[in-house]
């Protein structure tokens, strides 16, 4: 059980989740909450309280998965050769997944969809409960395509409500009424699945404005892939509050994203296209196509991430970890991406993945930062992911994990307690 004392961290060096360099101080943490933040020589109070030697270490907010997949199979623990598993499989992986993120400092996910229907509403529950390990989830289900012969993505992902606004405003209702506060839309296709498909719309304006509709309606909040300039675009008409991708965008859809940048985020999902990249398939899988899409979008991700950012669009890390190649766990290298390919600093980075983080989890004003009063979700760090941010992706380096208030990895690197 979790010692129901107070818990000081001293000795550490805060990264407060700002984007600025981390500075001496000390944390007191009481029940879920930051009590006291204390800078240079000032000392929080110690009344009750069990100390933490940070042994210089710093102390950070835990970070957000803006781009979540649990219920894709393959992780850092298990490798799964393709995107199926029976549904009993299915589910007790996506467990493990939720495990596995919250083992890799990840305390907070956004789920980008789901190949099962009520799995991520279920495991949301049991994460909440006390029942499962695992990060604070905005639980999604199947991510909805338009039925269709000869789909790009796997068939099951075609929701039984057909097409037509009607049915497509059931489909967001449906959802909510499982449990999920996101769905998501293929707005667009996959070109590195399908070629040419990144351009092609999916839906039609009026079943993307029904979806809107539906959404404010029943309190649920949409989720876009949308690589074409047009997706982009009819997504923000429709309100859609996260876009991934939008490889395409043209100046019409920049301005756009600009407009509503108080309202949006993109995750442009780096991950998955390095690991495309860099993949050594067997000699049955040819990717050919893949790799050569990929070293497209790269390219023009590269150019569109400095320009958003210079909008003020917020944008958040997630890289489409869980496939074969991709495997879940390895979610803070997309950290180190952002550094080589979209020039950011390794703060920068780590602001994106914590204070952004909060804000996309719909929690903006009490996680993802270190101040007073806010969420204690905080990982202990040995070394300075701010000089060095290629410790995120080191499972041993991170001391303490803790989520709520309580430790789910103990500093003395006991584990979970």
């Amino acid at each position: 059980m979790n010692d129901p004392r107070p818990i000081v961290f001293d000795n550490v060096r805060i990264f407060d989740g700002s984007g600025s360099a981390p500075f001496p101080g000390e944390v007191r943490v009481q029940g879920s909450r930051i009590a006291a933040v204390a800078r240079g020589g000032e000392r929080v109070p110690r009344d009750g309280a069990r100390i933490v030697d940070g042994r210089g270490g710093v102390l950070m907010p835990g970070m957000t998965e803006a781009h979540a997949h649990l219920t894709w199979p393959s992780s850092v623990e298990q490798f799964v050769p393709g995107m199926s598993l029976p549904a009993e499989e299915l589910t007790l992986t996506a467990a493990r997944n939720a495990r596995i993120l919250l083992d890799h400092g990840f305390t907070s996910a956004y789920s980008a969809g789901s190949l099962g229907r009520r799995i991520e509403p279920v495991l949301k529950a049991m994460i909440d409960a006390g029942g499962l390990p695992g990060p604070r989830l905005v639980a999604s289900s199947i991510e909805r395509e338009p039925p269709a012969d000869g789909s790009p993505l796997d068939p099951g992902k075609a929701d039984a409500h057909g097409t037509g606004p009607a049915n497509v405003a059931a489909f967001v209702r449906s959802c909510k009424e499982i449990g999920a506060k996101a769905v998501k839309f293929l707005i667009s296709g996959e070109s590195a699945l399908q070629p040419g498909a990144s351009l092609q719309l999916l839906y039609t304006r009026e079943e993307l404005m029904a979806a809107g509709q539906a959404a404010r309606e029943h309190d649920v909040w949409l989720t876009g892939h949308a690589h074409a300039a047009e997706a982009v675009k009819l997504g923000l008409e429709a309100g859609f509050r996260v876009l991934y991708h939008c490889t395409y965008a043209d100046d019409e859809a920049l301005d756009a994203l600009e407009a509503r940048r108080g309202e949006i985020f993109v995750a442009p999902t780096v991950g998955i296209v390095q690991a495309t990249l860099d993949a050594t398939p067997p000699p049955h899988l040819d990717m050919t196509y893949m790799k050569q899409d990929a070293a497209i979008v790269l390219e023009r991700q590269q150019a569109l991430v400095p320009q958003l950012r210079r909008r003020g669009v917020r944008l958040l890390p997630g890289g489409d970890y869980g496939f074969p190649f991709n495997p879940n766990g390895r979610n803070a290298w997309d950290l180190a991406l952002w550094v080589r390919h979209f020039g950011y600093k390794p703060a920068e980075a780590l602001h994106a993945a914590t204070a952004l983080g909060g804000q996309i989890m719909g929690q903006g004003d009490e996680l993802g930062q270190v101040q007073a009063g806010w969420l204690a979700d905080l990982l202990l760090v040995d070394g300075d992911p701010t000089a060095d941010i290629a410790l995120m992706q080191d499972r041993g380096a991170l001391r303490a994990i803790m989520k709520d208030g309580r430790f789910h990895k103990a500093p003395d690197r006991s584990g979970a307690v």
